[in-house]
């Protein structure tokens, strides 16, 4: 049952993703960023910040901001009295390609911590594998150009089989791939126990719903309270 609720997500998640979805956002529009109150959080220069920078998994398409999962950890960061910010820069419809040539906009802003989750829109387009990885390191890149010291993690994702089997298990192989070269900590599946489950997504069913982003926020968890604790 299990396997079978995940084929019918991804099969969602296709027909949903590759029209662009509900969202009326243009990609390439920075004002349209979903950001937690950056011109009041960042400017407290003894609080750390932690970008989030992604499609509408991150901006949290169809719910309210605060209960996305980059408010999940903020909430979670306030409880353990850990001094970090958290800006939420997710923009939904995002591909790589339109990622990396928002970048330097976003990379005005302090980044201690900088979390990477795009790559899906990519795949469900069906977009050249090698230009999708090209994307992600000249991202990867820029990040450490502009500061050495950002500490970069990487999000993995995983696509329906629309696009023939061989293309969906190299597109599931970038993520790895490309923490190893890099040396990034990674979450291996930011829907890990959600995706294909109806209950923890929205009626479009791929975009988390309160509890589900919960879940993701502990996936997240799971691999940023060891950088945070560094």
């Amino acid at each position: 049952m299990h396997t079978l609720l995940k084929l019918c997500y991804f099969f969602s998640l296709f027909l949903l993703l590759s029209c662009g979805g509900k969202s009326t956002q243009k990609p390439d529009d920075p004002s349209n960023e979903s950001v937690d109150s950056p011109t009041e959080e960042i400017s407290k220069e003894d609080s750390k910040t932690i970008i989030f920078f992604g499609d509408s998994l991150t901006a949290g398409l169809g719910l309210d901001p605060q209960e996305a999962f980059p408010a999940v950890i903020q909430d979670t960061l306030n409880s353990l009295g850990m001094n970090y910010t958290v800006i939420n820069s997710g923009l939904s419809g995002e591909t790589t390609a339109s990622g990396r040539n928002r970048l330097d906009w976003v990379l005005n802003q302090k980044a201690d911590i900088f979390i990477l989750e795009l790559g899906a829109n990519d795949g469900l387009r069906g977009i050249p594998l090698a230009e999708t990885r090209t994307n992600l390191q000249a991202i990867i890149d820029a990040v450490r150009q502009k500061n050495p010291n950002t500490k970069i993690i990487l999000t993995g994702m995983q696509i329906p089989p629309n696009m023939g089997q061989d293309y969906t298990s190299e597109f599931r192989k970038i993520f790895p791939d490309l923490a190893e070269k890099n040396t990034l900590p990674l979450i291996p599946f930011l829907l890990e126990g959600v995706a294909g489950n109806p209950e923890l997504n929205q009626e479009d069913g791929i975009h988390p719903t309160i509890e589900g982003q919960k879940i993701v926020a502990d996936n997240v968890w799971a691999v940023l309270e060891d950088v945070v604790r560094e």
